[in-house]
Parts: C-alpha cells; sequence; structure tokens
C-alpha cells in the first residue's frame, strides 16, 4: 500500500463567494494556507497578525492569485485591539462570516516547577485569552449575519499532554473547553464552533521548537506520526476551510485530530 499523501491544495470544490472570513496568525503557516484558501474559495479575508510584514505578505499572495484581502494588525491578547479587527472587517466587507482563531505561540521547555510566571501569561494571553476574545468579538458580527462558523486551533497534545510544554499544553486544553461551551450555546443561532488539534506541522512554532531539541528529538518529531513526516500547512487549510463551509453543517463543539493518528498511536 502507497504511503498517505496529502491532497494537492484547492482539490475539494468549495464555494464562498459573498462570504468574508477572517485568520488570526495569518502571517505564516497554517493562517497563511487557510487565508489563502478561504480566497481560493471566492471569499474576502482578513488576515490579522501582530507581524506587519508577513501578514501583508500573505495579503500580495492573495491578491496577485486575483483574490481579496485586507491586512489589520492585532495582538490576540488585547481586548480593544480584538474588538477593532472584528470592527475593522465588517467595515471593510459589510460582515463576518467565517473565523479561523489560529493565532498562537509556544515557547520553552522547562517542567512546571521551573517554568518563568511571566512566560506562563504570555502563553495562556494568546493562546487562552486570545482565543476567547476573538470569541467575544466574532460571535456578535456572525449573528448579525445570521450565523457563521469558527474554527479554533488546539494540539495533537490536547488527547495525551507533553511533558516539556507546560502553558502550552495548558492552553490548548482550554481552547477545546472553550469551543465545546460556545459551540453549545450558538449552535440554535447559526453558528458552529469546532477546533482542530494538529500533530507536527511545518510551521514557524515547529521551526521555533526545534530550538529547545537535541538533534534526536528534532528527528523524532518530524517522523513520529503515523504518516511518516511533518504535515503541511495547506493539508490543514483544507480542513478548516471545509468545517465552515455548509458540507460540515452538523459537525459543531467537536475536536477533529489533523495528526494522521497520532493522537490514538
Amino acid at each position: 500500500m502507497p504511503p498517505l499523501t496529502g491532497p494537492a491544495s484547492g482539490t475539494v470544490r468549495i464555494d464562498l463567494s459573498g462570504k468574508v472570513a477572517l485568520v488570526t496568525g495569518g502571517g505564516y503557516g497554517m493562517g497563511r494556507a487557510s487565508a489563502r484558501r478561504f480566497a481560493a474559495c471566492g471569499a474576502a479575508v482578513v488576515v490579522a497578525d501582530i507581524d506587519r510584514v508577513t501578514g501583508e505578505e500573505t495579503v500580495e499572495s492573495i491578491r496577485s492569485a486575483g483574490g481579496t484581502a485586507t491586512f489589520v494588525e492585532v495582538d490576540v491578547g488585547e481586548s480593544d485591539g480584538v474588538r477593532d479587527m472584528v470592527a475593522a472587517t465588517v467595515a471593510a466587507y459589510g460582515g463576518l462570516d467565517y473565523a479561523h482563531n489560529n493565532a498562537g505561540i509556544i515557547e520553552d521547555q522547562e517542567p512546571v516547577t521551573r517554568f518563568p510566571e511571566q512566560l506562563w501569561d504570555r502563553i495562556i494571553r494568546t493562546n487562552l485569552t486570545g482565543t476567547f476574545l476573538c470569541l467575544k468579538y466574532e460571535i456578535p458580527a456572525m449573528l448579525e449575519r445570521g450565523g457563521g462558523a469558527i474554527v479554533n486551533v488546539a494540539s495533537e497534545t490536547t488527547y495525551k499532554g507533553n511533558a516539556g510544554d507546560v502553558a502550552y499544553t495548558a492552553s490548548k486544553h482550554g481552547v477545546v473547553g472553550l469551543t465545546q461551551v460556545t459551540g453549545l450555546r450558538y449552535a440554535r443561532r447559526g453558528i458552529r464552533i469546532n477546533v482542530i488539534a494538529p500533530g507536527n506541522i511545518e510551521t514557524g512554532i515547529v521551526e521555533r521548537a526545534r530550538r529547545y531539541m537535541s538533534p534526536e528529538q528534532v528527528r523524532y518529531m518530524e517522523t513520529v506520526m503515523p504518516i511518516g513526516r511533518l504535515g503541511r500547512p495547506e493539508e490543514v487549510a483544507e480542513l478548516v476551510v471545509w468545517l465552515c463551509s455548509d458540507a460540515a453543517s452538523l459537525i459543531n463543539a467537536t475536536r477533529v485530530a489533523v495528526d494522521s493518528g497520532w493522537h490514538v498511536s
């Protein structure tokens, strides 16, 4: 049997013409890939990131391919900034239909007894509070449109943990809880909210994680998933956009693993 391989980008036909999508952490990795995929399906896209340079690069790549996109600079851990991000989306394109709350960070590999408290606060603020704030301001905008869909980002660590990622793992467990609560709360009002749990994907987070690893740990990270390789951001983007589409109308408040089965291995 041949090894599993990912689909070519854009193989599933999804029409999002007239829709508006917001992607946080859209400057690189999974966020950039999902922003490009939303645009390829016809949606107008707001690319939000704390890094203006990379965010505008994503916007330019969408526009050069014939899509519609705008950049908004934001720190998702700041309430006013997130509120303004959603307001800018509505002002630019008339509303909000989809969101991929992707912004996140991972730093350090210290055990809990030595984990710096300031770093704990920073990671929780970005990964967990940032997702909470996005939901807080995105949902009212979607209700104005009569519904929508949101995809948050957790991690494979929410299935079995990781002894080296104290704050990151805790923050991602929190994102799963937020997704379940909000998904149940707003389903009858036309908003579906799901969370993906990626394995090891070739993104900036994985690249930064390499700094804290030995060569042996790096090789393990790159090959540990049953597929035998790192995932590609475009493969995750296919799922994100599909979960937002009407094809996924019965999928809500659900955690979806994107790790080729690693979470059960």
